[in-house]
């Protein structure tokens, strides 16, 4: 009888180390999973459009009036301030006329202080009653006449005093030349391009925007811009103006973005692009992007975590996905909310395997 005992005690010993041991296996090649939970929120759908740096202001600068160029002082590529003297027209003949003009205004002055004289004059004789009234009202002519001669000269010195000053050239505002079109000992006429100026401060981003989308769109809808020239890092900008109708024979329509991070290495011409994300006023169940498992057929799949009592075991799931946006994905079928689905040490699973949960995210 104690043989049997001590037979039985044996036996269930083995069994117990048996089962501590496939525990303790167990636990050790259990692998270690982080999840996330399958939740419901609005969709948003993101819409990647191209553009163009573009400049606020260019322009073609030409001389007020006709000369001879005297000296071009910019080259191209050349930076400037608003203000910076850009060129010189000989101003030889335009001073000499503005000296006669000097003169002639110096001759009106002399006149009408000469005829305001003689009318003083006139004016105590009559008082004497020694000269005729009609000589009074000759010497009030002759000073009116006078006055209004020296305002003619006046605006005529001041008119040649604005033509001298057009023979010289400066910027309109902060810039670069882009081009220049004369050299010095050139004859240019009013009105001809002598520079082209562009400016490089205020610049924006043009975007081309399929016309579908423009009911969708305000100053406030998010955006994220990408410029070729920085690679793939992102710029934050903001929807400055929305033009309705910029290309009618493409369907499409013009926004502006301004970038709010300051001295980015920018220049007019720079190819751009961007993602608009655009709200859909749609909920939906989304799950994080790192769930997914895309296979060579096509089809793609998650692994969700179903709890066996103490212990936790993965299921493969075929699922459909939709938009995805900021990190998450539209799921269309094969989860459902509350789904704890693995996000982290997803890649070698097995259904039916066995998981310890080392976070939630």
């Amino acid at each position: 009888m104690k043989t049997k005992h001590a037979h039985f005690s044996v036996h269930s010993s083995i069994l117990l180390l048996l089962w501590f041991v496939t525990q303790t296996l167990h636990a050790q090649t259990a692998p270690s999973v982080v999840v996330t939970t399958v939740k419901k929120q609005e969709l948003t759908e993101l819409v990647p459009v191209s553009g163009t740096v573009s400049t606020p202001k260019v322009s073609q600068l030409s001389t007020g009036v006709a000369g001879l160029v005297e000296e071009v002082l910019v080259e191209g590529g050349d930076a400037v301030e608003k203000g910076a003297l850009l060129l010189k027209l000989d101003p030889a003949l335009a001073s000499w006329s503005l000296k006669a003009t000097q003169a002639a205004t110096e001759q009106s002055k002399e006149e009408l202080t000469d005829a305001q004289r003689r009318l003083n004059d006139v004016k105590q004789l009559r008082k004497n009653r020694a000269i005729a009234e009609t000589e009074l009202k000759n010497r009030q002519s002759e000073v009116r006449l006078d006055i209004a001669t020296l305002k003619l000269r006046q605006a005529q010195q001041e008119q040649q005093q604005e033509r001298l000053n057009r023979h010289t050239l400066e910027a309109p505002f902060a810039g670069v030349i882009t081009k220049k079109h004369t050299e010095a000992g050139a004859w240019v006429d009013a009105g001809d391009a002598v520079l082209e100026l562009l400016a490089v401060e205020g610049l924006r981003i043009d975007l081309q925007i399929p016309q579908g989308y423009f009911p969708r769109i305000n100053k406030s809808t998010p955006l994220e811009v990408r410029l070729d020239a920085l690679g793939d890092r992102s710029v934050s900008a903001s929807i400055g103006e929305i033009i309705p109708v910029s290309d009618p024979n493409a369907r499409t329509f013009l926004i502006r973005a301004y970038p709010q991070q300051a001295n980015l290495a920018l220049t007019p011409g720079m190819s751009a692009s961007a993602i608009l994300h655009l709200k859909t006023d749609t909920q939906s169940l989304v799950v994080s992007r790192d769930a997914l498992l895309r296979h060579p057929d096509g089809r793609i799949s998650a692994w969700v975590v179903k709890a066996k009592g103490d212990d936790n075991q993965v299921e493969e799931r075929q699922i459909k996905i939709g938009l995805a946006f900021n990190g998450l994905v539209e799921i269309r079928s094969g989860l459902d909310l509350g789904d704890k689905v693995v996000v982290e040490g997803n890649e070698a699973l097995k259904a039916g395997q066995s998981v310890k949960l080392h976070g939630n995210r």
